[in-house]
């Protein structure tokens, strides 16, 4: 039921039927109340200085915009580096410290998937998980992070920051519920658009390919993937952070007849310990020298 609710609410959002096209129509005055709120909330937030270099990498809609590997990508660049994010999925509460600069100190069920792909990702960097923000950046400080890369904060207006807005293709640019835009990007604040093929490109490594791969999958709008799928037998699609079973995955495999699993980073993160044959659909991006100009003078400040 979850998994169906999950994706009916995508389609809604990003490839509408015509019936989708006129509830979304119906539910316009919704959006304008809630949009009015956001700004409402904008406009009253007031910033703190943390005394540290704080950048945000997120998105204005709901959904996946590929965040994580630019965010690594961006990392990947500085010293003394701490990821801060909320830990969506996870089977924690609080702030956990997931990886300091030595070491991972948590499973994946604590950190969730996203931040255990950081902890890998990025093996001199530290990476924190809380719902509260502010509270992970202080204890960032405490541990000597110099630079925060905050994954998906741009509604963070009480934090100072340097903020990148990814770019994704929507038509519908209404606000929540008629459309999929959390927020808009308020004129009175500077964020810088970042664009797929212009600022950024991503690239993909086919890792331990096999003759028959069923690709298995837990990501948000999963068809993102089809542009650098090879032949698979099969698409598995779950729902974006979903838990997965090993039995489930050992009946796919034996279903298709398949080799491998073909999966995301995302979504090895969860299943290496089940020691199944596994292909990976490593995806990176490479980031255009002017986002570290960008960093770096506003670091420079």
């Amino acid at each position: 039921m979850k998994k169906s609710l999950v994706f009916l609410v995508e389609q809604y959002f990003y490839s509408p039927t015509l019936l989708q096209k006129l509830l979304s129509t119906l539910l316009l005055p919704l959006s304008w109340i809630y949009c009015f709120g956001m700004f409402i909330r904008f406009k009253t937030s007031k910033q703190i200085d943390f005394g540290i270099d704080i950048v945000s990498i997120g998105n204005l809609s709901v959904g996946g915009s590929g965040k994580t590997p630019l965010v690594t990508a961006l990392a990947l660049k500085y010293e003394n580096v701490c990821v801060i994010l909320r830990g969506y999925g996870r089977g924690s509460e609080g702030l956990q410290v997931v990886k300091d600069r030595d070491k991972i100190l948590c499973d994946v069920g604590v950190s969730g998937d996203e931040a255990m792909i950081y902890a890998h990702k990025l093996p001199s960097a530290m990476v924190i998980v809380s719902e509260d923000r502010k509270k992970a950046i202080l204890k960032a400080k405490k541990m000597g992070a110099k630079i925060v890369f905050l994954d998906d904060a741009y509604s963070k207006h009480d934090i100072k920051k340097l903020d990148f807005i990814i770019d994704v293709k929507i038509d519908n640019k209404s606000c929540l519920p008629s459309g999929a835009f959390r927020e808009k990007l308020w004129n009175a604040k500077e964020a810088f658009v970042l664009k797929e093929n212009k600022d950024f490109t991503r690239l993909v490594e086919l890792k331990n390919k096999s003759a028959k791969m069923s690709l298995v999958t837990a990501i948000a709008r999963p068809s993102r993937l089809d542009e650098f799928l090879p032949e698979v037998v099969s698409k598995n699609y779950f729902e974006d952070h979903y838990s997965y079973k090993k039995k489930e995955l050992e009946e796919i495999l034996i279903k298709d007849k398949s080799d491998t699993l073909l999966v995301t980073y995302k979504d090895y993160v969860k299943i290496k310990a089940f020691e199944l044959p596994i292909s990976l659909l490593d995806l990176e991006v490479k980031a255009e020298q002017k986002i570290f100009d960008k960093i770096d003078q506003y670091r420079n400040k």
